[in-house]
């Protein structure tokens, strides 16, 4: 039987060493784990950089919040720089005058606030003569001494000179984003549009869409955010001067504050408030406390939260819990007030990314063959 001679295959793809499911599976894994690589480098980065990079998110923040009253007031006849001027200072005279009011207060009634805290402390020392567990005068002089001895060893001066930096840091940051937002509210759409220089037709779509739907995310969620931790301070604060707590202004401001941490911000502003009321005027106005923290959350959570935020917060607890966890981690304080409303962005973006009237699928839809039939 003669040899016959078979002519190869063409070559279309499908006979290559990548195109089996094991290849496939591979070029994913390569993808994916060049992703996070990239993704590693971009959070490492800005981690290094927290000086920078804080100051442009917050000051990204505040300007997506703010920029819709500065539109209104240029398309009202206002003067661009004028608007942006009033904005910006309006701004600044709220910060300095929280501050001011926060340092004021606490300068008035901290001679009370001393004197409850030493009675407190009494009242501790003999809390702990009654206790099964028999605690002398001499093992509470040592403890004292063993703090003393702290605070005069070289280690809480190297501690201090440590505080001394950040405290520097936070002024060359808190400067550093008073500028950029200042550029934010006047060139912000200037400033986008240079980003966007190198895109044309669909990409070019496609990055408007995705920056109107981050300015819009963050703006909402900060405004939001805002007047939500405005009756929380203004609620709580109430309770507390009813009860004649000393500090009752620092208090509400820290609630104010704490409120645009979710989940943990208010159990902190809650047992603050709780701890200075049971240490000031007593255990029973501690508890009274303790209900109208947890009334007041009630109230956000359940009436004030789904009609202020809306769909601008449209994520599932655990990712706002894991998010909060890895923002507290990389950034501390500043990292857990970001993280929630970068991670809405990010889902905001998401939605969007295929077009207003093409949601991004579900991974669970649609699956695609690689492999064609036939």
């Amino acid at each position: 039987m003669p040899f016959l001679h078979r002519s190869p295959a063409p070559i279309d793809g499908r006979g290559s060493v990548w195109s089996d499911g094991f290849g496939r599976l591979a070029v994913r894994c390569l993808q994916v784990s060049v992703v996070l690589v990239v993704a590693a480098v971009v959070v490492l980065a800005t981690v290094r950089l927290s000086l920078v990079s804080i100051p442009v998110l917050l000051a990204l923040i505040v300007a997506s919040a703010l920029y819709p009253l500065v539109s209104w007031l240029r398309r009202h006849g206002v003067p661009s720089a004028l608007a942006t001027i009033a904005c910006f200072l309006a701004v600044l005279a709220v910060m300095a005058g929280v501050t001011w009011l926060l340092i004021a207060a606490v300068a008035n009634q901290w001679s009370s606030l001393q004197s409850s805290a030493v009675d407190g402390l009494q009242q501790l020392q003999d809390v702990l003569h009654d206790l099964p567990v028999h605690v002398t005068d001499g093992q509470i002089d040592d403890a004292v001494d063993g703090v003393v001895s702290f605070v005069t060893s070289p280690q809480f001066g190297s501690g201090a000179i440590a505080g001394i930096s950040a405290v520097t840091n936070f002024a060359t940051g808190a400067v550093l984003m008073a500028v950029i937002l200042f550029f934010f509210l006047k060139d912000g759409p200037a400033l986008w549009e240079f980003l966007l220089r190198p895109f044309t037709g669909a990409q070019y779509a496609r990055a408007r869409r995705v920056g109107d739907r981050v300015v819009q995310t963050l703006g909402g969620y900060v405004r939001g955010t805002a007047a939500i931790a405005a009756f929380d301070a203004l609620a709580i604060g109430t309770g507390l001067a009813i009860l004649g707590v000393p500090l009752t202004i620092p208090l509400a401001v820290v609630a104010f504050v704490t409120s645009f941490i979710p989940m943990i911000g208010a159990p902190i502003a809650g047992t603050l408030a709780a701890l200075v009321t049971l240490v000031s005027v007593g255990p029973v106005q501690a508890v009274v406390v303790v209900g109208i923290v947890v009334l007041v959350n009630q109230v956000e959570g359940n009436l004030l939260q789904p009609v202020l935020m809306g769909k601008t917060l449209s994520l599932h607890g655990l990712v706002i819990l894991v998010g909060l966890t890895a923002g507290t981690v990389l950034g501390g304080v500043f990292g857990a007030i970001i993280s929630v409303p970068l991670l809405a962005a990010v889902w905001g973006v998401v939605q969007v990314w295929n077009g207003p009237d093409q949601p991004a699928e579900p991974w669970r839809q649609k699956r695609r063959e690689d492999v064609p039939v036939g």
